[in-house]
């Protein structure tokens, strides 16, 4: 398929309400169709991988577009400089914490970008960052992961997360929730450090979007018998 016929069917599925509930209660702007994701599904799966498609409909700036592309993007086959433009363009919604970081975690530059990109003073583009991070310790068996490191990354999140700009905070909370509860070895740590951060709040729009206690997230985890189990992917 090319993107004009995929503009095509995704705007047959489109819905004025969908729309007017992406556009007031989670900042999305025009040009948008309003596709429920659910209905996206089988297009995605008649489409399945296509490289090239997905940096078409990305390109193309519309909303539904730009979340698709990320739903059949080739992620091992996408490029620094691929990734960098996505993280760029993904203004919100969903774009810069599940498109480009469910992406980016599943490729090889995702580690790189990420570490560059938590330093950024736009705030989507460092919530990518620490989204990225959350999707790679849920993604990579331990012996792959940096233990150290992360847990350098799990202290700057406790002396920095209360100043970080809302969308940044989300994403850092869900750092130390995917941290706790895929790295069982550094579970305690998680925990305690939660304990120590305390309540985190995020003004994420007008929506019933809240930001999770990552203490009682990760015991939930452990009540469940689920921590270390890893993800085949970070894309829904």
């Amino acid at each position: 398929m090319t993107a004009p016929e995929v503009l095509a069917e995704l705007e047959s599925l489109g819905s004025e309400t969908v729309k007017r509930m992406l556009m007031k209660n989670h900042g999305i702007k025009e040009p948008c169709f309003g596709v429920k994701i659910g209905d996206m599904q089988p297009l995605r799966k008649r489409i399945k991988k296509d490289y090239q498609l997905a940096l078409d409909l990305y390109q193309t700036g519309n909303y539904d577009a730009m979340y698709l592309a990320g739903l059949i993007a080739d992620d091992e086959r996408m490029t620094k400089k691929d990734l960098q433009g996505w993280v760029e363009q993904a203004y919100g919604g969903s774009l810069p914490g599940s498109t480009v970081a469910g992406v980016a975690a599943a490729n090889p530059h995702g580690r790189e970008l990420a570490l560059k990109w938590i330093d950024s003073k736009k705030p989507q583009i460092a919530a990518a960052g620490w989204s990225t991070l959350s999707g790679i310790v849920a993604l990579k068996k331990d012996e792959g992961l940096d233990l150290e490191e992360l847990k350098s990354l799990l202290a700057r999140v406790q002396k920095q997360i209360h100043q970080a700009p809302d969308e940044a905070r989300y994403a850092m909370n869900g750092f130390v929730i995917s941290l706790g509860g895929y790295v069982a070895a550094l579970t305690e740590l998680a925990i305690r450090t939660a304990e120590e951060i305390g309540p985190v709040t995020a003004d994420l729009g007008n929506n019933s979007c809240e930001v999770p206690a990552a203490a009682d997230y990760i015991r939930n985890m452990q009540a469940r018998g689920s921590i270390g189990k890893k993800r085949k992917t970070m894309k829904c």
